[in-house]
């Protein structure tokens, strides 16, 4: 099926969303957003992604990104796939992870459903990328980034959410580097 939202200038700026299946809370323990933090931290040092705003909430990602080979596609499918199998494996052998059957099952049902999958599906198959193309677009999806755990109740200040780039915006130095537009 053909959605609207593609990357069609391989070499633009892009505003990403992605969720996890039936938008399960998976993102609830430290180990699991160190593994999306790893995981990003592995794509802009060794895949070429400048990652200039981003965001981790518990049950989605948003990203500001460009791929520096011009293959934003390849890189977020290889992205994605990586972290899928590894936050699955995290879950599975996790001692702590009350929810550990069900959320198995929930992913295992969902590639079911889905014929590009083999066994179970972790992320929900589109990314909606938006290409930025001016500074004031740019702006408004850093904002909406970073406000977005403020919105959800989270915090009282962007920057006090660990998992985001709106730290790095207000002068400290957050987990994951990024590139500043």
């Amino acid at each position: 099926m053909s959605r609207n939202y593609k990357f069609y200038n391989k070499e633009g700026l892009y505003f990403v969303s992605f969720a996890t299946v039936y938008w399960l809370d998976i993102f609830v323990r430290d180990l699991y957003f160190d593994l999306i933090i790893k995981s990003l931290d592995y794509c802009r040092k060794q895949k070429g992604m400048e990652i200039y705003a981003y965001c981790i909430m518990t049950s989605h990602i948003h990203l500001i990104f460009r791929a520096k080979e011009s293959n934003p596609s390849v890189l977020m499918k290889e992205m994605k796939t990586y972290t899928s199998k590894k936050l699955q494996e995290a879950i599975k052998l996790n001692p702590q992870e009350s929810r550990k059957e069900y959320l198995l099952w929930l992913m295992e049902r969902a590639g079911q459903k889905n014929s590009n999958v083999k066994y179970r599906q972790f992320w929900q198959q589109h990314n909606h990328p938006i290409e930025l193309w001016s500074p004031t677009v740019i702006d408004q999806k850093v904002d909406y980034i970073h406000q977005n755990p403020v919105e959800a109740g989270f915090v009282n200040e962007a920057e006090h959410w660990k998992y985001s780039s709106a730290i790095d915006y207000a002068g400290g130095k957050g987990l994951l580097e990024i590139d500043y537009i």
